[in-house]
């Protein structure tokens, strides 16, 4: 590395600093903040280890695999109840795919975790040859998806979606909250072949269970409906559209919140119909890169179905992102609810 590359690389991963409420003075602050803003929501301790004990409590064939990262992806709650069934690879992504495929195709049904960066970049080659392919019931179960760590782009995965997206045999889900977490989990343990599934770890709040929420794979389902925006949304993002749409319920604009959380098969007849209905301006929102995820898929099925509506994307840029904290950097690449609502509000020239 030259010495001009390593003073950008040095500044690039300078802390980043927020003003202090009390003060008004800007401190430093944690590139790894682990809240997504959660309005004072309800929270729940990691859902996905929880769910997968209660599994196995009936099934013994489901068996937990790490790449050395159980305590970051939640899998040592697994571990924990269940030490004879878990499978602890090293820092080896490619073993790690490949001992679940040969689990596999023994009757296993392995659960994979680790961080979405290396599931999808350092080891799509070992998923795609000996699981997809197969058909294997393989689920990988992936961390930090999108920008939900301040890292920098060696942690954030901000194109997994659109890579996985495009691997044959494979299901690609991309749940909201604790509630759709603990529920997927229980699906995808039943569902033939392999799935990628996004995964918030640690505390994760509690968005849809006040809406009676039920998750149904392939399924995108409405959560709240309104007149003048349609938001079709996955991930963490949909509680985000669901507090702009209150915002903006405030200042006279109805909006309907349609959550998909399957990004692979798209209920493409479901987005079609409710795209048609009333002459709303449709709205894709993800943590996720502009390219390649949930709103190239929803524009693709419009277009498929010739549905023509008014038509834009909230995504993350087409670039590699900085690093900081992450109220800062959902800020700062328009993500927050404050920047959501006001970029809508411009689109409706309000």
């Amino acid at each position: 590395m030259t010495i001009p590359s390593f003073s950008r690389r040095k500044s690039k991963y300078t802390p980043r600093t927020l003003p202090d409420s009390q003060t008004g003075e800007r401190v430093a602050t944690s590139a790894m903040i682990a809240s997504l803003d959660s309005e004072g929501r309800e929270a729940i301790s990691a859902p996905f280890g929880h769910a997968l004990v209660d599994l196995a409590k009936t099934r013994d064939g489901i068996v937990g695999m790490s790449a050395d990262l159980s305590k970051y992806t939640d899998l040592h709650v697994f571990a924990e109840a269940h030490p004879d069934r878990f499978y602890q690879m090293g820092m080896a992504e490619a073993l790690l795919m490949s001992a679940a495929a040969g689990l596999a195709r023994e009757g296993f049904v392995p659960f994979v975790t680790t961080y979405a960066v290396f599931a999808s970049r350092r080891a799509y080659d070992f998923i795609a040859m000996a699981i997809a392919e197969e058909n294997l019931p393989v689920k990988i179960c992936c961390a930090l998806p999108g920008l939900s760590t301040g890292y920098g782009p060696s942690h954030q995965a901000t194109e997994d979606l659109a890579i996985m997206r495009g691997m044959p045999n494979l299901t690609v889900l991309d749940p909201c909250d604790a509630v759709e977490i603990d529920q997927a989990t229980r699906v995808i343990a039943d569902t033939p072949g392999p799935v990628y599934m996004r995964l918030l770890r640690g505390k994760v709040p509690n968005v849809l269970g006040e809406y009676g929420y039920r998750f149904e794979l392939g399924k995108a389902k409405m959560i709240h409906d309104g007149t003048d925006v349609l938001f079709i949304s996955s991930g963490f993002m949909t509680m985000r559209t669901l507090d702009a749409a209150k915002a903006l319920a405030a200042e006279g604009v109805s909006c309907a919140v349609l959550h998909s959380p399957t990004i692979k098969p798209l209920d493409a007849e479901t987005i079609c119909a409710e795209a048609s209905r009333g002459g709303r301006l449709v709205v894709t929102a993800e943590n996720h890169s502009i390219t390649g995820g949930l709103g190239e898929a929803v524009a693709g099925a419009l277009m498929r179905a010739q549905v023509h509506v008014p038509f834009r994307q909230i995504a993350l840029p087409d670039e590699f992102l900085d690093a900081g904290a992450l109220p800062t950097l959902h800020d700062q690449y328009g993500i927050t609810v404050d920047r959501i609502t006001a970029q809508v509000k411009s689109w409706l020239d309000m």
